[in-house]
């Protein structure tokens, strides 16, 4: 792991991994071997992930924690050194000989510009084999041609069937669930088309700010670094059709064929269907929270701090015969009054109902903070005399109904890795569709030099955002769920 002291190694790669190998889905000879700066020996790294990740894991298997302890080392290695003759990279070196037949993972929990020398650092040490593959974080860069770059870069030392481009959403089991429910359900798939949809939301609501991490977020934003991967392969798993078989590669061909059909948005198109926010100042739980300019950081804010969009929302089309007509509206926001990820298909009213009031028909998919599905129906209310129709939710929930703990996303995906299952990761070319979407609007608002919106902390995103559906009558999914 390069940047195996890190935040995401130290929150969410080492916690998968440690669940991994209590329920023994590790061999017995596997290692895990943390790169970084730290200047730390194996004995320093193991009392720091004791530390800092045992009290959040309800660790009370002592020898299964011990076990786990002993396949962690650490060595202390820099991309911009000499691989020949940089201690730390001999030490890999030496660690790792005679290991050339097993699978070897270069997990790059890293910024995506050391990608590219971190690839050519282990191809010059001599580390890269037949059977190595490479873990890629998001961002993918910060536009369609830094994606290129990055991906021309690594992939002159690894092949396509070698790289891992990972997005933790595709890991949790609502989104793996969804190609079941779609695709496993003959009651499902004859409806599942735009004479019986009347629209997709996919919402990524936060209700945390960006204390301490302004600096990346003012060089991301909400677009890059929510919409361009995770609200977009969501769509794609919503509106692909059915592969032709179940295999690696066929379902990936069908999320570009949907990536490829977006409608393109730029120009006025994106000043009527694209919404960007910034938080001001407000109340989020109970608790008074500063605005986006206002959160602590190591750095002031700057004019490109002013010009960041915390929040923004779209109204998108498929343009093929499944979904013509169909909008799917994409929401994702820091600083809202929840934390929620969820999928909403809204079905069209019945065709003629002899009760009073419109069709509730819709399926919510619910992939954080419960993971579930919620199909909305009209049924009786109980009781004599007149027959009062009511909408309820007929209710999936993952931890009830299979008594068992929902694994975290990077458990499932880490272990595709290394099974070498690539379903579940985004090829080149998705990637740079998905880019290529998302650079005319990125485009269209710089040359614009608007500000954002200001939305205030604690409520569900600017008044344009409502503006957007309220056009054709159409409301967020805000409801909680059981």
């Amino acid at each position: 792991m390069f940047g195996g002291t890190g935040d995401l190694s130290m929150r969410k790669l080492l916690p998968a991994l440690y669940h991994s190998d209590r329920d023994g889905r590790l061999a017995p000879e596997t290692r895990i071997i943390a790169l970084s700066r730290a200047g730390l020996d194996d004995a320093d790294f193991r009392g720091k992930v004791e530390a800092e990740v045992r009290p959040g894991l309800h660790a009370d298997d002592a020898e299964g924690w011990d076990r786990f302890l002993g396949r962690l080392h650490h060595v202390t290695a820099d991309v911009a050194a000499d691989t020949q003759t940089h201690p730390g990279w001999g030490r890999l070196t030496r660690m790792l000989a005679g290991r050339e037949g097993s699978d070897r993972i270069f997990y790059l929990a890293s910024p995506p510009m050391t990608f590219g020398p971190f690839c050519r650092a282990v191809h010059a040490a001599g580390l890269v084999t037949p059977r190595s593959r490479v873990v890629l974080e998001k961002p993918l860069g910060r536009d369609l041609e830094g994606a290129r770059r990055i991906n021309d870069e690594v992939g002159a030392i690894f092949e396509e069937r070698q790289i891992f481009r990972i997005d933790h959403y595709l890991g949790k089991e609502t989104v793996q669930n969804l190609l079941v429910l779609r695709f496993a359900n003959a009651f499902l798939e004859p409806i599942w088309n735009s004479l019986w949809i009347d629209h997709v939301q996919i919402t990524a609501a936060e209700s945390v700010g960006t204390p301490g991490r302004r600096g990346y977020y003012d060089h991301a934003g909400a677009l890059r670094d929510m919409v361009q991967n995770h609200l977009l392969q969501l769509l794609c798993l919503v509106a692909m059709e059915p592969p032709s078989r179940g295999d690696r590669e066929s379902i990936r061909d069908e999320k570009v064929k949907v990536l490829q059909s977006l409608r393109p948005i730029s120009g006025t198109e994106a000043d009527r269907f694209t919404v960007r926010g910034q938080y001001a100042a407000g109340e989020v739980d109970g608790r008074a929270v500063p605005g986006y300019l206002d959160e602590p950081d190591k750095t002031p804010p700057t004019d490109a701090s002013r010009h960041v969009e915390t929040f923004t929302a779209i109204r998108a089309e498929v343009k093929n015969w499944r979904w013509a007509g169909v909008p799917f509206y994409l929401r994702t926001g820091k600083r809202m009054p929840y934390r929620r990820s969820e999928i909403v298909v809204q079905f069209k009213d019945v065709p003629h109902s002899i009760f009073p009031g419109g069709s509730p028909n819709r399926l919510v998919l619910r992939l954080q903070p419960s993971e579930g599905i919620h199909l909305h129906i009209m049924a009786k209310e109980p009781g004599a005399g007149d027959v009062i129709p009511r909408p309820v939710p007929l209710s999936l929930s993952f931890a009830d109904t299979f008594r068992a703990r929902v694994p975290e996303a990077y458990e499932r995906l880490l272990m595709d890795v290394l099974a070498g299952n690539p379903t579940l990761f985004m090829r080149r070319d998705e990637v740079e569709a998905a880019w290529s979407w998302i650079d005319p609007i990125i485009a269209t608002w710089e040359s614009r030099d608007a500000l954002p919106e200001p939305y205030t902390a604690g409520t569900s995103g600017p008044a344009a955002a409502h503006e957007l559906l309220g056009r054709s009558g159409r409301t967020w999914h805000e409801e909680d769920l059981p």
